[in-house]
């Protein structure tokens, strides 16, 4: 079993969702929330993610932490303080010593929905169906489940090449284990 934490960073909204993987790629919920940055001063913005994210990892204790990557928009002083969220984020999970990985909305939603181009609210349908929810999480925190459920896939396939193949070629190990890059992603076969 391995506990990952999701992260969905915003300045105003950082979503967080905590999942386990069971077996081979079963996943089960184990929370989910936003939290909410009072306006105020970049520095104490930040702040409050980072402190608020520990207190999550501290509760929950996940073993890995995943988190979206910058989305560069029409905005680039948009895309900066996303990043500065992102920085809090990561340096939370850091420095509670979780291994941190980083996806793209694309990659999330590709692995979650299958397609890459997915809605929000697709996103949130699909969350609610794998996790077996009883209800529709708000669309920040089903981004956060989304990311953590991404990386327990991806964590599957990885884990499968890499067992037992360091010394092998990657196109041997992918043929070795049951799957194939097709255009440039990793996919089973």
């Amino acid at each position: 079993m391995e506990r990952i934490l999701g992260i969905d960073p915003g300045l105003r909204l950082t979503g967080f969702g905590v999942v386990e993987r069971h077996g081979a790629g079963r996943l089960a919920y184990v929370a989910s929330g936003v939290i909410r940055v009072p306006d105020g001063e970049l520095p104490a913005r930040l702040a409050t993610i980072f402190a608020q994210l520990r207190e999550v990892i501290a509760e929950y204790r996940p073993d890995a932490a995943a988190v979206e990557k910058v989305f560069v928009n029409v905005n680039p002083n948009s895309t900066l303080l996303l990043g500065h969220a992102r920085g809090a984020a990561i340096c939370a999970a850091a420095t509670a010593g979780l291994p941190v990985a980083e996806y793209t909305a694309l990659q999330v939603k590709q692995a979650v929905v299958g397609y890459g181009r997915a809605t929000k609210e697709q996103v949130q349908a699909m969350v609610v169906r794998l996790l077996s929810l009883p209800g529709t999480p708000s669309k920040d925190a089903a981004d956060a489940l989304a990311c953590a459920a991404c990386h327990a896939h991806g964590g599957v396939m990885v884990g499968a090449l890499i067992a037992g193949a360091a010394s092998l070629p990657i196109p041997t190990v992918i043929a070795r284990r049951g799957a194939r890059v097709r255009r440039g992603r990793l996919v089973a076969s």
